[in-house]
């Protein structure tokens, strides 16, 4: 590598190295809560969402019920968040939503900016239509750009 070359090659490797070591510091601190959450609200219409506190009880479980108003998902802790990181992208791999327009959705996908000051993060989905409720395996994956920071597979019976 000839000398003219060599500052351009270190600034790009220092670049590189100082944008890896960005992402590498937010990471899942301790174990991801997943499953149904619990709500003792029962007669669920079509378009309906109850507000819900951060704390709300989860039942552990990857089975859910194919029903109106069932909330199902992830809470976790990230650690290591900074003001201007790079926003979390969640996925949501579904078996094939079609909405009234005729669409299908295999997936539906939120960006999702960092809280620094929230103690907890979820990824949860809320049937709240009735063309929401597909039985099959739903897929939730949360990213910081390219790094997975949690994943969870669900069973909607």
């Amino acid at each position: 590598m000839s000398i003219s070359r060599l500052p351009a090659v270190l600034a790009l490797s220092l670049a590189s190295a100082f944008a890896s070591s960005a992402f590498a510091e937010v990471r899942v601190n301790g174990p991801v809560e997943y499953g149904v959450f619990v709500s003792n609200y029962k007669d669920y219409q079509p378009g309906e969402r109850v507000l819900t506190r951060s704390e709300q009880e989860i039942e552990a479980t990857t089975r859910v019920p194919a029903k109106l108003g069932t909330k199902f998902g992830m809470r976790y802790q990230l650690s290591g968040k900074q003001e201007g990181d790079a926003p979390l992208t969640l996925l949501y791999f579904t078996p094939g939503v079609v909405t009234p327009d005729g669409q299908r959705h295999d997936k539906f996908e939120v960006v999702q900016k960092l809280v620094v000051g929230a103690p907890t993060d979820v990824m949860a989905y809320q049937f709240t239509e009735n063309h929401e409720v597909v039985q099959g395996q739903w897929r939730f994956m949360v990213f910081q750009g390219d790094r997975l920071l949690a994943e969870k597979t669900f069973t909607v019976e």
